[in-house]
């Protein structure tokens, strides 16, 4: 089920608010019918992605302690840059950044899911799953809970899709535009100025 709504926010106008019911259970679902008795290292894209990462992983251990099955999970984190610094932010660029250490060589051998919150051209993630190959994993899959439709997206989507969403800049759910707006709350209930 959706809930669609716009509001004004700071001043900006807030087109819409999709609040997505279930979406990440469903992830989280299939996920675990991939995956069932493995264990798995969980590598959250940040800033944007620990949200999504930590609901997620929540989801996958509550399925699992329903169905008797123990996953062990381990999470760990990796900061990337892909976008433009200054005012207007909202262009990916061709270059990608790690930010912090680069060796990954915890990952060798393990089965990763690689967390990201939002995928656009798609760049940015090839780029990553490039990076963590060459550390020799036993399998890597990608879910992102939003992907953008947008003309110049590479080939490749992410093993696991929440849901498309049009050509827009997104905030809020850990999504930020210039370190603002991260902290908007997905929340079921329409805010009383909603219309």
């Amino acid at each position: 089920m959706w809930r669609v709504f716009g509001w004004r926010l700071f001043g900006y106008r807030v087109a819409c608010v999709w609040v997505p019911c279930g979406v990440i259970e469903r992830l989280a679902r299939h996920i675990m019918e991939d995956i069932s008795d493995q264990n798995i290292m969980v590598l959250c894209v940040l800033k944007g992605g620990y949200k999504f990462c930590c609901d997620l992983v929540e989801h996958i251990k509550a399925i699992g302690r329903s169905a008797d099955k123990y996953l062990e999970t381990r999470v760990e984190f990796i900061r990337l840059k892909s976008y433009l610094v200054g005012r207007d932010n909202d262009q990916s660029t061709e270059d990608l950044q790690i930010i912090g250490s680069q060796d990954l060589s915890f990952l060798r051998g393990k089965n990763v899911l690689i967390v990201e919150a939002i995928v656009d051209t798609g760049k940015t993630i090839n780029a990553l799953l490039k990076h963590v190959e060459t550390f020799e994993p036993k399998m890597v899959k990608v879910t992102a809970l939003l992907v953008k439709r947008v003309p110049n997206m590479v080939e490749n989507l992410p093993d696991y899709v929440g849901f498309e969403i049009p050509n827009r800049f997104v905030v809020g759910y850990a999504l930020d535009y210039n370190e603002y707006f991260r902290d908007l709350n997905v929340s079921p209930d329409p805010p009383s100025e909603a219309f």
